[in-house]
């Protein structure tokens, strides 16, 4: 049995709304279940003394001081979940929060190994889940937060910088086999009608695929469609790595390229921020302060899946993403798209976006920090994104649709054109299946994805005279 050190790292006199106008504390949120054998808030009190000063037997070296930035357990709510799991909030003294040798900002990587650190593994826990947390003002404005964002991108594609509308992206498909030319290729096909390209998480520098090879002939189909449409487009280049010095190379290295078309500012850094951690979004946001910050969270629902009782929430990841300086991140399609989620999930959109936001426990406040970008991937195509518009209230999103563009029955073009004129549809309120009547690439998606539209618009067949 673990040591009981409830009552030195439990203060139920605590008052929430006290500790938040003091401004002094970051607070949690946590959905705990103790392992059989153990009290519900005895387990809380050690997540408290594991993850602040304490361990588990009582030490020499703890002085008044030590004693006196305790994080406290506040709140505990057992069983409020259901199936053995309880509430519990806990209260961390800013002071506990790691600070920069170099320019005094808040670092999220020593906050997560507090947070969500050696708590997580330890023997009395069945299940400690991070739900949100609340960070205060005093640390909020000591983070890097985002440089550019989607107003950037807008500013790039000559749209006005306040709500611009929809950036229509595409991740060429299929991710990995594709040599340098059939790449390049498919890049232009999909620019020929859309605004945004993107590697996807897994390709950098295949063998079959050498970054030296294929980016030139990126850069020459971004050339030729830019010329041809008359319209600016985007790439978003993968420069994830292990290693600081391969990041600034590769990063350099698509600068360097794009920039004899004069398009360097067409370019945004993909960094795989989950599987990098933060070293990794850092050292893009500051090494490349003007280049949009493109954040994939490949890997995330190891942690954040709602089937793992450790871990943390989504909205947690968000959080952190925003802190880091994401200038946008992949946020899910809101029970949309093929990942799993629910039409509620428009909050992670929320927090990201605005400069106060209401999150599963906490009211977050983003004192100016600018707004990071959603973006939106994973099973999306002109059919579905009406609903996920009307649902998420706006378009002023980044949606990447891989076979949403590639599989769309005429071509990429098509398909790029389809996801613009779902987003004219819905802008215009019009019913879907009579705007499709007078837009040819937008009614063609109903025959490209015939299951979504069997689904979404059972009627479609009839109204639209298709009979196969």
């Amino acid at each position: 049995m673990a040591l009981d050190q409830s009552n030195r790292y439990c203060d139920f006199s605590l008052n929430e709304d006290q500790l938040i106008a003091g401004g002094k504390h970051f607070l949690t949120a946590y959905k705990l279940k103790p392992a059989e054998g153990y009290g519900f808030v005895e387990t809380a009190a050690h997540v408290a003394a594991e993850s602040s000063t304490g361990t588990n037997v009582e030490v020499s070296t703890t002085d008044d001081f030590t004693k006196g930035v305790d994080a406290l357990v506040y709140q505990a709510d057992e069983n409020s979940f259901g199936e053995g799991y309880g509430l519990i909030k806990i209260a961390y003294p800013v002071e506990l929060f790691d600070i920069n040798l170099t320019d005094g900002n808040y670092m999220i990587s020593q906050m997560t190994s507090l947070i969500i650190g050696n708590n997580q593994g330890m023997g009395d826990i069945h299940g400690l889940r991070l739900m949100d947390f609340l960070i205060p003002e005093m640390m909020v404005k000591k983070f890097d937060g985002p440089a550019t964002n989607i107003s950037d991108m807008w500013k790039v594609l000559g749209r006005p910088e306040v709500d611009g509308g929809y950036i229509s992206g595409t991740i060429v498909k299929p991710k990995l086999g594709l040599r340098p030319k059939p790449f390049a290729e498919a890049c232009y096909q999909f620019w020929l009608g859309g605004d945004f390209i993107k590697n996807d998480e897994p390709q950098g520098n295949q063998v079959f695929c050498p970054t030296k090879e294929v980016i030139p002939m990126v850069v020459d189909s971004m050339d030729r469609a830019q010329q041809e449409t008359g319209q600016a487009k985007i790439f978003s280049a993968n420069i994830t790595a292990d290693c600081h010095h391969e990041m600034v190379a590769r990063g350099e290295y698509m600068l360097e390229q794009f920039g004899k078309i004069n398009s360097a500012d067409h370019v945004a850094f993909l960094v795989d921020g989950f599987v990098t951690g933060p070293a990794g979004v850092t050292t893009c946001r500051r090494a490349f302060p003007d280049v949009f910050l493109h954040y994939h969270r490949a890997g995330h629902g190891s942690v954040t899946s709602l089937v793992n009782p450790r871990g943390y929430t989504m909205l947690v990841h968000m959080k952190f993403a925003r802190l880091m300086g994401a200038s946008g991140i992949h946020t899910g399609t809101m029970g949309y798209g093929k990942m799993e989620g629910a039409s509620d999930d428009r909050v992670m959109a929320y927090m990201l976006e605005r400069d106060e936001c209401m999150g599963h426990y906490f009211n977050q406040k983003w004192y100016g920090v600018k707004a990071t970008t959603p973006i939106i991937s994973g099973g999306m195509n002109a059919l579905r994104l009406p609903g996920f518009f009307e649902n998420l209230g706006h378009g002023n999103v980044i949606n990447t649709c891989g076979g949403g563009a590639y599989g769309h029955i005429d071509s990429p073009a098509a398909g790029a054109i389809s996801l613009n004129q779902a987003y004219e549809c819905w802008k215009s309120g019009a019913d879907p299946i009579e705007y499709a009547k007078s837009h040819n690439e937008f009614a063609r998606a109903f025959e490209s994805f015939p299951f979504d539209a069997d689904k979404i618009f059972p009627d479609w067949r009839e109204k639209l005279g298709v009979h196969k």
